[in-house]
């Protein structure tokens, strides 16, 4: 978008044949920044749809988008349908003429204001062909909203209602784009039945309804379950709207939970009010000296200068104000969604307010951490009338954490206790627990007592003691590691306080995560490493042992075995064969480059940023040649666990896109016809034809629902072709 003189150009229509289509560009975990595709423009999402009273506009929607560049607002057409001159305009020349406004508008139908009046005096078909008639990019249907206090057999009759009226909505949409509303109130088994429902029904945007109650009395645990319930049963290809969620300190929890699009009158209705909108909560004006933000709209003006305007004054500049702060959070967690540091705002945030902070222990800490049990409609009447959950029903944490790309580069920033329940944390843990095997028998060498690198520190007393039959790990604040994993993240990126290094180990923790990793009933033997002076006089002794001179190379070809197992989930007996004879080239600071077979073939390439391994040509093939599983049909999702050594998960392409994929292209959506059940977000994968013929190595982009349902966007990003 370009602006001339203050004036911003007028949107582009998207494509005819990708209208109603959301493609992901980027993503965290769960978080994503996509591209939703609409006749007034292609909306770049998370964002922020502003709600525009069209009887009273405090701000301007042209406004909004010459300055603030906002690419869609919301307003409402149950309200333009009952006020005759608004009604008029509106069929005679569109809604986008009767806002002034040219980027993407969407309409609410009513349905809030059932809840807030108790009635409305539309109708199922005839609001979703009036927002046909006025040219709306996208229309919501009447559905029927769901308070809190409402009893299960009440909200079991609205979702099925909701349900019986979507298919009719749909049939009078045509082709314009259409809300299906999630609702179920405080019911997550109701909630999770109803997404499921209306994903089957076709329509472009899933908002999540009936949670302005639940934010207006700040029940965030409870909207976080909802949320949870909600997008974890929703189709992947479809964005999820927050209906009614404009507050910034929301942002960043429901971002990293998958939310898409937010609108809320608030930046208004808290201006009114004479209160501010901040990243941490909610401030007045009446009480304040000092800005808590600096921005533009109030630059010239101090609180004490708003106090003393007229009350149509002061609700048009706080507007602005709560607009900017909000539209800033907004931006700052995109950024975190590319920088893949969504969680850790998420947790800052979650110290801003008691009732956040307990929405984010229960997401995190919740022992149970079950995944969600599948839900059939005939199973909802157990529960009936009592208002509780079912006894099987738990949050679906495996689904936030299949989703996590790792290893990731950067340093890992300590953040106490909240650090060890970060999603892509936890799915580290998850491969090196499932895929590492242990290869000796011996006692346990546990190095402790300083941060990394270790190589630096002890890579050459381990080259000295490798070879024996003992099992050597590291400690670290997140957790011990396998010595053959030593430089990967998150483990070996830790940034924080020099303290954490220095806690003794404690052995009863120490024994229960070699119970983890599959070692049982060894000792720990304790190396202190803080201070290396005749560290390797010290070791031999507390070993037994004599020094002697060893092969470098054995410790080399420990590394690869392991992160081959890691990291591509080849099988140890057969990561060994292929280690036998390896050669290595090694980089000036002592770590290994490339790794060649005994023919000369580069084979691998260890990643020196965060510890990862990437596939040649000659690599990829030979791991292909290694597969013994049939070729994978259809888009089934299972445990890592249930998948071990089986090798890099293959995705299969349609004979249309095999040509282009072989000359290295990248593998976009709609065109992969399969996928294995380990299939994860960052992983290497095999990009395969039909036949089982490889055609090209790259990084899964996407877990194998998303590759069911997508139509548009990067599927797999090819790094090389095989021709």
């Amino acid at each position: 978008m370009k602006w001339q003189n203050g004036t911003r150009d007028d949107p582009v229509s998207c494509r005819e044949k990708d209208r109603g289509k959301f493609e992901i560009t980027a993503r965290d975990g769960q978080a994503r920044l996509g591209r939703l595709h609409t006749k007034h423009g292609i909306v770049d999402t998370p964002c922020l749809l502003p709600v525009i009273n069209p009887n009273i506009r405090t701000i301007e929607p042209r406004e909004m988008w010459d300055k603030y560049g906002i690419q869609a607002l919301i307003t409402n057409s149950y309200v333009i349908w009952k006020h005759d001159k608004l009604k008029d305009e509106a069929i005679k020349n569109g809604v986008h003429s009767l806002l002034d406004y040219p980027g993407m508008v969407m309409t609410d139908s009513g349905t809030f204001q059932s809840y807030v009046y108790g009635d409305v005096e539309v109708g199922v078909e005839e609001i979703v062909q009036f927002q046909k008639d006025i040219g709306v990019d996208v229309a919501t249907m009447l559905d029927v909203f769901t308070r809190p206090d409402m009893k299960f057999s009440e909200v079991e009759s609205a979702v099925m209602e909701t349900l019986d009226r979507g298919q009719i909505s749909i049939e009078t949409s045509g082709d314009v784009m259409l809300n299906g509303p999630i609702q179920g109130g405080l019911f997550s088994d109701l909630r999770a039945i109803s997404a499921k429902e209306m994903s089957k029904l076709e329509f472009n945007v899933h908002p999540i309804g009936g949670i302005v109650p639940i934010m207006e009395k700040q029940k965030y645990k409870d909207l976080a379950k909802i949320m949870l319930a909600c997008k974890s049963n929703l189709a992947p290809n479809r964005p999820v709207h927050m209906f009614g969620c404009g507050h910034p300190m929301l942002f960043p929890m429901l971002i990293a939970m998958g939310a898409d699009l937010f609108d809320s009158a608030a930046y208004v209705l808290f201006a009114r009010d004479g209160r501010l909108l901040t990243p941490w909560g909610t401030e007045k004006i009446a009480d304040i000296e000092e800005w808590p933000i600096l921005m533009p709209s109030i630059t010239h003006f101090s609180p004490s200068d708003v106090r003393k305007m007229n009350k149509e004054e002061k609700t048009i500049l706080l507007s602005k104000y709560n607009l900017e702060v909000t539209l800033q959070e907004m931006s700052r967690c995109r950024q975190a969604v590319r920088d893949g540091t969504i969680w850790r705002l998420a947790e800052r945030r979650s110290h801003e307010h008691p009732a956040l902070r307990e929405a984010f222990l229960w997401l995190t800490t919740n022992p149970s951490k079950m995944k969600m049990q599948p839900l059939i409609l005939d199973e909802i009447s157990a529960s009936k009338e009592t208002g509780k959950e079912k006894g099987r029903w738990e949050e679906n944490w495996d689904w936030l954490v299949n989703s996590q790309l790792t290893p990731r580069g950067g340093g890992e920033s300590w953040g106490g206790n909240d650090t060890l329940s970060r999603p892509h944390i936890d799915m580290a843990k998850r491969k090196i627990l499932s895929r590492w095997l242990s290869r000796k028998s011996g006692d346990v060498v546990l190095f402790h007592g300083t941060s990394a690198p270790w190589r630096d520190k002890i890579g050459d007393l381990v080259e000295r003691i490798c070879w024996l039959d003992y099992e050597l790990f590291i400690q670290t604040p997140i957790g011990i590691v396998p010595w053959g994993l030593e430089d990967l993240n998150p483990w070996a990126h830790i940034e924080g306080p020099s303290w954490l290094w220095d806690s003794k180990p404690d052995f009863n923790k120490v024994q229960n995560e070699l119970e983890q990793y599959g070692i049982h009933n060894r000792k720990v033997i304790p190396v202190d490493i803080s201070d290396t002076e005749d560290l390797h006089k010290r070791v031999f002794e507390l070993l037994g042992i004599e020094p002697t001179e060893r092969n470098p190379d054995d410790k080399k070809r420990s590394q690869i075995v392991d992160k081959l197992c890691v990291l591509c989930n080849v099988k140890q007996s057969e990561a060994i064969s292929m280690c036998e004879d390896a050669t290595f080239v090694m980089s000036r600071t002592g770590r290994i480059r490339n790794v060649f077979d005994s023919k000369g073939e580069h084979l691998f390439s260890p990643r020196l940023a965060e510890g990862g391994i990437s596939l040649t040509v000659n690599g990829a093939r030979k791991l292909h040649q290694l597969r013994n599983e049939k070729i994978p049909q259809g888009f089934s999702s299972s445990k890592l666990i249930n998948h071990v050594g089986k090798g890099p998960a293959w995705i299969v392409v349609d004979d249309d896109a095999a040509p282009f994929v072989k000359d290295g292209r990248n593998v976009m959506h709609g065109f992969v016809i399969a996928c294995d059940e380990w299939t994860r977000p960052g992983e290497t994968v095999l990009v395969v034809n039909s036949s089982g013929e490889l055609l090209a190595i790259g990084r899964s982009q996407s877990t194998p629902q998303e590759f069911a349902t997508f139509t548009k966007g990067i599927a797999v990003k090819v790094r090389e072709g095989c021709p």
